[in-house]
């Protein structure tokens, strides 16, 4: 019982510190684990094996963790290193990209093919946006950026298209495994794949990407240009081609991404895990970019790395204790049989919860417990798992600080003069993601019960 009231004490200390946001995140979770490993397991406990089980570092160098037919033989307790690998692979070929100018080419290209109009800008941005955070997280940092460049030659307000694009970017990362970390952590700790993400939230978020490209239409339609704006002439529009500074490097990092997007929709049929691609990914973006590729490991997100590794000590600190089979036995308690209730319950409170903490650490933390609920009524676990990606994906939509998406575009969309404030951004967010999360419910209930 007292381990179990520790670990409850440093978790909300925890989550309490990250909403503050007066320490830095990273030093926040590294050192709740720190005290989790020290109080709980150490003092209170007195279990080595629970000290190493949490820190996890001997399934490195097994070699299922880097080849195997499944990923469910991954130890769901602990931190989760094929989640940490995986996630830094993928961001020094992101930098790789940027650095060559893929994505201010596609804006520009895009914006070039629709003839520079605001109206079709706003609609294919937001479809691109999907379209690409369906494999790669950072999407809106670049998007957000080019959107404004674009804007001032459009004589067009970037906010409206900005808040768009934030809110298809979530929609998008929640349709694949790669697409958002909750997906990354919950795919890699229950088993599952690319494909198997991809037909199941993939099949709901295209749904609503209709939906919500009308949505944000029928919002914005009458904001996007001043009354009276001439048509803009596309000679005077910068071409394309301008972005990219290097050939040779532009279509290397184009056949990198190509490759990396054939290895993880392929990965359950070669065997091949997340954290062999990350790692493959980020050596041949390495040796591509040989010349950079101090650059590009200085620009890595190190204290995102280090945030993971914190929060999975301290998820771990409850799973160990017990405090996550008693959450799961609350659920279980107030649904009863009715599983529609239970599926409900865990896709609103994910998505409640995510739009005001960190998306991340709920997702993490949610994982053993949904894996307790399914053994408990015998419900289907891919069923439970679905209904908390969606939950935790589109919730974090709703507010400014839900997800990592949000705070970065509104941060680039400031930096350049049109500040966002939490009044903007939700009063169109928010209704957008209640109809997301209300699609995403209903469409579970009509295919899987």
């Amino acid at each position: 019982m007292v381990s179990q009231i520790l670990a409850v004490l440093i978790f909300l200390v925890m989550f309490a510190l990250i909403i503050t946001e007066k320490i830095e995140r990273h030093i926040v979770t590294l050192g709740c684990g720190l005290l989790m490993i020290i109080l709980v397991f150490g003092i209170t406990m007195h279990s080595g094996s629970a000290i190493m089980e949490t820190l996890n570092i001997g399934s490195i160098f097994t070699a299922d963790f880097w080849h195997a037919s499944s990923e469910a033989g991954e130890s769901s307790s602990g931190i989760n290193w094929s989640t940490i690998i995986f996630i830094a692979g993928m961001m020094i070929m992101v930098e790789g990209m940027g650095k060559a100018g893929f994505f201010r080419w596609l804006c520009l290209q895009i914006a070039r093919l629709v003839h520079y109009k605001p109206i079709a800008v706003f609609v294919t941005f937001m479809i691109m946006s999907f379209v690409l955070a369906m494999f790669i997280d950072s999407i809106i940092l670049f998007l957000a950026a080019v959107t404004i460049e674009l804007c001032l030659l459009l004589k067009s307000n970037p906010v409206p298209m900005i808040i768009a694009e934030i809110f298809c970017a979530n929609l998008g990362g929640s349709a694949t495994m790669c697409g958002d970390p909750p997906n990354i952590i919950i795919g890699t700790s229950m088993g599952y794949s690319f494909f198997d993400f991809l037909t199941n939230t993939g099949a709901i978020a295209a749904i609503s990407l209709v939906v919500v490209v009308i949505y944000f239409y029928f919002c914005f339609r009458k904001k996007l240009v001043a009354p009276g704006t001439a048509p803009v002439d596309p000679a005077s529009c910068p071409d394309p081609n301008s972005a990219i500074t290097d050939k040779k490097e532009f279509i290397s990092s184009v056949v990198i991404f190509l490759i990396a997007v054939v290895l993880l929709v392929s990965h359950a049929n070669t065997g091949l895990t997340v954290a062999f691609i990350g790692t493959f990914i980020a050596i041949i973006t390495l040796i591509v970019e040989h010349k950079y590729a101090a650059e590009l490991l200085k620009k890595v997100d190190y204290k995102t790395l280090l945030f993971f590794v914190g929060l999975f000590v301290v998820v771990g600190g409850l799973e160990q204790t017990g405090v996550l089979t008693v959450i799961a036995e609350f659920i279980s308690k107030v649904s009863g049989s009715n599983t529609k209730l239970m599926v409900a319950i865990i896709i609103w409170i994910s998505a409640f919860a995510s739009a005001f903490v960190d998306n991340i650490p709920f997702a993490a933390t949610m994982i053993p417990v949904v894996r307790s609920l399914s053994a408990l009524q015998g419900v289907d676990l891919e069923t439970l798992s679905w209904a908390l990606a969606m939950g935790t994906d589109i919730g974090g939509s709703a507010t400014p600080i839900g997800a990592s998406a949000n705070v970065v575009g509104i941060s680039v969309s400031s930096k350049n003069g049109h500040p966002i404030g939490w009044g903007k951004y939700c009063k169109y967010a928010a209704p957008a993601t209640i109809i997301v999360v209300l699609i995403s419910m209903l469409f579970i209930f009509a295919r899987y019960m």
